[in-house]
């Protein structure tokens, strides 16, 4: 496939911060490839570099942030000559590829949700997509129709399945006045506390414990977008501990 024009789109949700979308590649030396890192969406494309070296095609463009909060994200990517529109739920971002070349020349397979080993060193490293797609449409064809149809040839789909698995974690949403409450361990000498958080407000306190028989206690919280742990211990002399992240 030789194309100047591409439209690619599709929808996503996963709880993963790594994986690979969609990825093709030629012979000619161009690709493309889409991945999310760091739980950002990432767009590599090349349409060309020659072997002199005075023709550098790589280009790379990083948008988003915590897209694998297990919503629905959409994705546009529209693509004239070295002109690219990058759509990420309605929010467009407009760049030229490098280099000087128009067409997208792609003589193998685009796979979705992952990249075939190749024996390159960038294939082996990169985590498949795992979660859920949807409505993923390439120049016009209807990819996920066509793979419940059993219409694309040749396809190699692994362990595919027509419906998205909800997660078994469960949320807890806390407004500006509720709070949870959990007993103690008395007669412990370990003090252990892990969770997973998600908020926009710069400021809030997490966690907050108070040690037995009033030796002290330890307090988690948000202070202008940090993340500070404060342990207060009263039978020491340095009897304060703060670390800010």
């Amino acid at each position: 496939m030789k194309t100047l024009k591409d439209v690619i789109s599709l929808k996503f949700k996963t709880s993963e911060s790594e994986g690979v979308i969609f990825h093709g590649e030629g012979q000619q030396g161009d690709y493309i490839t889409l991945e999310l890192k760091k739980a950002k969406l990432v767009l590599n494309l090349n349409l060309g570099s020659n072997q002199l070296g005075s023709i550098y095609g790589h280009t790379s463009v990083m948008t988003g942030s915590l897209l694998d909060d297990h919503h629905w994200h959409s994705i546009i990517i529209e693509r004239h000559g070295r002109n690219i529109n990058l759509t990420l739920d309605r929010h467009m971002q407009h760049f030229r590829t490098n280099g000087e070349f128009d067409y997208l020349d792609l003589d193998y397979e685009i796979t979705f949700g992952g990249m075939p080993f190749s024996g390159k060193p960038s294939s082996n490293s990169r985590k498949n997509f795992k979660g859920c797609m949807e409505s993923i449409n390439y120049n016009g064809n209807n990819i996920t129709d066509l793979a419940k149809r059993k219409k694309l040839e040749p396809s190699n789909v692994g362990n595919l399945s027509f419906s998205c698995v909800e997660p078994h974690t469960v949320p807890v949403f806390f407004n500006a006045t509720s709070y949870l409450e959990v007993p103690g361990r008395p007669s412990q000498d370990l003090f252990s506390v892990s969770f997973l958080f998600r908020t926009w407000n710069p400021n809030g306190l997490l966690v907050f414990s108070n040690f037995a028989d009033d030796l002290g206690n330890v307090e988690i919280d948000i202070n202008e977008g940090k993340v500070s742990v404060h342990i207060n211990v009263t039978q020491v002399k340095k009897n304060r501990i703060d670390i800010s992240s």
